[in-house]
């Protein structure tokens, strides 16, 4: 039998979001007996052609829908956009009607982490509605606890509701160490139930 996945899917645009999927693999390559698969998604054209190639030209290959259906765990990111998920995000998920129909995700853990430009810049909103579609899905939805010491000393990124970034106005700031331990920390923490809830 295969080795249980933990499946960390993103949208990254200006490159915050990724180097936070990087934390959350780290974190979930902690836990003994569950692998972590890094997928990402196209970006979204306005012409009705297809214009991205099947496999990207560098980074983590495209996230299919058997990557979703076969995952034991989820942990979901995408940048801030108006306080909601990037369309490229959203466009995945909404072609995800079989699994829901199946109720392939029943059952198995989720998480969710983004990046904003601005501080105030709907970081909470955004991962609210990344939560929505894997309710629906009947997803177990993992928050980050207040025994992450990092949630009551943050200054810039995390929640409870999950991991987040404070890119600055020009999307220029890294994620600092506090952040990234809290993406580890997600990811830690979505691979402990995916192997809890598969006994």
């Amino acid at each position: 039998m295969a080795e249980p996945y933990v499946l960390i899917l993103y949208y990254s645009r200006q490159g915050a979001t990724a180097e936070m999927a990087g934390q959350v693999v780290r974190g979930v390559e902690q836990v003994a007996g569950v692998a972590a698969r890094l997928r990402t998604v196209p970006p979204v054209s306005a012409n009705c052609e297809q214009t991205e190639d099947d496999i990207p030209v560098e980074g983590p290959l495209y996230c299919e829908q058997e990557d979703l259906r076969d995952c034991a765990g989820l942990v979901m990111g995408s940048p801030t956009r108006f306080g909601n998920m990037a369309a490229p995000l959203k466009y995945f998920l909404d072609q995800s009607s079989a699994l829901w129909l199946s109720g392939a995700m029943i059952d198995k853990p989720a998480a969710v982490f983004t990046s904003t430009s601005s501080l105030h810049g709907g970081q909470e909103s955004t991962l609210l509605s990344m939560m929505l579609p894997l309710l629906h899905h009947g997803m177990i939805i993992a928050g980050l606890p207040y025994s992450e010491a990092g949630l009551m000393t943050a200054d810039s990124g995390g929640t409870p509701y999950g991991a987040s970034h404070w890119a600055g106005h020009d999307n220029s700031r890294a994620v600092d160490a506090g952040e990234a331990s809290l993406c580890r920390a997600l990811g830690t923490r979505v691979a402990r139930l995916a192997l809890a809830l598969r006994q």
